[in-house]
């Protein structure tokens, strides 16, 4: 009798949805007029159109902000570069969905195909009562509105996945018999379409490694990506640090597969006040005595990196200082290769600090003589994972062009 098949334990999987590349992008979802576009115009510093009313977004906004780090002012504030590049979040403010979206009502289907394009989502919920700001269902209830926007994004992965498997369906049929449909593939689809029905998304289910590379290899679904929470309060409740709907928006979160964490209370209203303080540091001293409230942008664009898988690791010296992007994971020849194809190619070792071993032992200098000394300067070969915040030298070998 033969051995049964090993189980694999898929709590401890590793192996994430979505695409491996250092460029993802971040989309602001939701409902209409819920504060997208007011929380991509504060991000990015850009001034996209945040009319109130419904659509005022038609086509995706896209741009970049610096992902914030004391780390990466240190090394600057140390060598003082004439060169100096912070790493960055790409994020796109995608226009609001409603009910029906998934089958054309609005603007949906235009809207949805955004939201696909997209590697992450800041889920915008709106958690304040204000008359003057339009409510697409003429009234504030953030769980309907949660709810909502699910359903969407599961009715339309219900319609890519049909299209897919009418699509691989075909392929076979056209190969005439060469080759038949993986079982893994009509399980893997079924087991989908099961949570889909019921509003489930499919990040939230217990996934095998194969199970996952097919999905990422064969089907674009949009319920696979990570998302933030990010809870739009007045600037009343932010500054009290209490509001109506936060428990129970807390609680439809984890209940629905997320984590305390990724709920972010934040107040467009409050932060665009400290934006229009900005210019004028005596003001904004004052207004940060008065209130004891921080700023919560930082939070949203670090986590928002964090959550698409993304980190960096940083070069270092008298002419630039630079963070460079990078997946979780990365072994030191690929990380290499992001700052030149033939670095990655001609890989011999990666000369390797960890930031905080530089921080506590530079002594405020340049040199690496103090790390040296106290045995923290690392040179590591092509099966080093490249961790975050290391401060890397890279030696490599690259061949002559062949003469013709």
């Amino acid at each position: 009798m033969p051995p049964k098949k090993a189980v694999e334990d898929t709590s401890k999987n590793v192996v994430a949805f979505g695409r491996v590349k250092n460029t993802l992008k971040m989309g602001c979802v939701g409902l209409p007029n819920v504060g997208k576009s007011s929380l991509f115009n504060l991000l990015t510093e850009q001034s996209a159109s945040a009319e109130n009313y419904p659509f005022c977004t038609i086509e995706p906004n896209e741009a970049r902000c610096p992902v914030p780090d004391e780390q990466y002012d240190f090394l600057c504030d140390i060598w003082k570069p004439p060169s100096q590049y912070p790493a960055y979040l790409h994020v796109t403010d995608i226009a609001g969905l409603i009910k029906g979206a998934s089958e054309g009502q609005g603007l949906g289907n235009a809207f949805l195909s955004h939201i696909q394009a997209v590697d992450g989502m800041f889920h915008v919920v709106r958690a304040f009562d204000n008359d003057e700001v339009l409510h697409v269902d003429d009234s504030v209830d953030p769980i309907r509105d949660l709810n909502t926007i699910q359903s969407e994004l599961c009715k339309k992965d219900l319609d890519i996945l049909q299209k897919t498997k009418i699509a691989e369906e075909a392929t076979v049929r056209k190969a005439g018999g060469k080759f038949k449909m993986l079982p893994l593939f009509d399980e893997t689809t079924a087991k989908i379409k099961t949570m889909l029905e019921a509003d489930k998304p499919v990040r939230d289910g217990s996934w095998t490694t194969a199970e996952i590379e097919l999905i990422n290899e064969k089907i674009r679904l949009i319920t696979t990506k990570p998302v933030l929470y990010l809870v739009n309060l007045s600037m009343k409740d932010y500054l009290r640090q209490k509001n109506k709907y936060l428990p129970s928006i807390a609680k439809w979160v984890t209940e629905h597969g997320g984590q305390p964490a990724d709920v972010i209370p934040f107040s467009v209203e409050y932060e665009q006040k400290v934006w229009n303080l900005r210019e004028d540091p005596e003001a904004l001293a004052a207004f940060h005595a008065e209130n004891k409230v921080k700023s919560r942008i930082s939070k949203i664009v670090t986590q928002g990196f964090t959550r698409l898988g993304l980190q960096y690791y940083f070069t270092a010296g008298e002419k630039e200082v630079r963070c460079w992007v990078i997946q979780k994971g990365t072994l030191a020849p690929q990380a290499a290769g992001v700052i030149h194809g033939d670095f990655e190619r001609g890989f011999i070792k990666a000369e390797v600090v960890a930031y905080q071993d530089f921080h506590d032992l530079c002594e405020g200098g340049k040199s690496m003589g103090p790390i040296k000394a106290a045995g923290k300067f690392r040179q590591e070969g092509k099966t080093y994972v490249v961790q975050g915040g290391d401060i890397i030298h890279f030696q490599f070998n690259v061949a002559p062009p062949k003469k013709k």
